[in-house]
């Protein structure tokens, strides 16, 4: 490589996200502890802040000792706030480690 392209790529700037919109599936993840009710617990707060979602299509996975699960769920998004709100319940449960 020479000296040319390596200050291509030092002023090179990143890209902008793209952008989501909304109305949209919205896949989320979400991590806690596996733990009698951790499941319910999340459905709940989900369905507070996506009241059409459909909960039989919850998919979770334990961790390979059995300590975690995380739970993969899809909403139909309907814009940041009710994200920023839904991810916000979650974490104030206590029960959600890491929301992705």
């Amino acid at each position: 490589m020479n000296d040319k392209s390596l200050r291509d790529l030092r002023t090179e700037r990143p890209q902008a996200p793209p952008k989501v919109e909304f109305p949209c599936d919205y896949p989320i993840k979400i991590v806690g502890t596996a733990a009698p009710g951790f499941q319910a617990a999340v459905i709940e707060v989900v369905k507070a802040h996506a009241p059409d979602f459909d909960a039989t299509r919850v998919v979770a996975v334990d961790s390979r000792n059995g300590r975690f699960q995380s739970l993969r769920v899809t909403i139909t998004a309907t814009g940041n706030d009710q994200l920023q709100a839904l991810f916000a319940s979650l974490k104030a449960t206590g029960r959600v480690h890491m929301v992705l």
